[in-house]
């Protein structure tokens, strides 16, 4: 059985797509940090419907995180990273601290470093190996009040090219999927929910398994020929 890693899966999307992959008959690591309960949550379902699935509860920012997840590959190799950690913090570049532009990319692009790099080695050597990182739409067109967590996800989208050109040879892809709204409690908050609904010429917002299905073929072997890619998932929006 080929063992997963996901991060942030506390979230909607990352839950989504832990059930997902545990579907298809990955063994699943649900990562999560601040809301380790809901990870837990997901991770008893996927359990109650026959899947493989732990949770682990890590800051990625720090300092023991690069060994915790080291530590995970000394048995067998995770030859799946699915990367859902983000956070924002929007405001005018103006007004911007910098903490408020550390933090950001920090949590949204450096802790993507601190879960693949101790990985990549045990890929490699499997000669098979699936990263995703889950992006933004506002690393692809940009946003106002965006500016750090649009940098911090568009690194994401260069780091994926260079990943598939230095690993391709080895069987392991590397591809971004940028969402675009997102159904999930924390977009129903917004005062322009309905506004950026919109904006889709669907004219709905897509859903958490929407993502999750995209996930789930962009790690499978069907994907194979796949790699350095950025997704946008956003119903015709761009």
């Amino acid at each position: 059985m080929r063992r997963a890693l996901v991060t942030g899966a506390s979230s909607p999307i990352g839950a989504a797509i832990a059930k997902e992959l545990a579907a298809d008959g990955l063994g699943v690591i649900l990562l999560a940090n601040r809301h380790a309960q809901a990870a837990e949550e997901t991770r008893a379902r996927i359990a109650a419907a026959g899947g493989a699935a732990e949770t682990l509860t890590l800051d990625l920012g720090a300092p023991e995180a690069f060994d915790t997840i080291a530590s995970l590959v000394e048995v067998e190799p995770i030859q799946v990273l699915v990367h859902c950690v983000g956070m924002q913090r929007d405001m005018p570049f103006a007004a911007m601290g910098a903490e408020d532009w550390r933090q950001v990319i920090d949590v949204n692009l450096n802790s993507f470093f601190v879960a693949l790099r101790p990985l990549i080695f045990p890929m490699m050597r499997s000669r098979w190996g699936r990263i995703v990182a889950i992006s933004s739409l506002a690393a692809v067109m940009g946003n106002r009040g965006q500016t750090n967590y649009a940098a911090a996800k568009g690194g994401l989208h260069a780091l994926m090219k260079s990943l598939s050109r230095e690993y391709g040879s080895r069987g392991v892809t590397a591809n971004v999927v940028a969402p675009g709204i997102i159904d999930t409690p924390a977009t129903r908050e917004l005062e322009n929910y309905q506004q950026l609904v919109k904006l889709s010429p669907t004219g709905r917002a897509g859903r958490p398994e929407e993502v999750a299905a995209l996930v789930g073929f962009l790690v499978s072997e069907r994907a194979g020929y796949l790699s350095g890619q950025m997704i946008t998932l956003d119903g015709g929006m761009t």
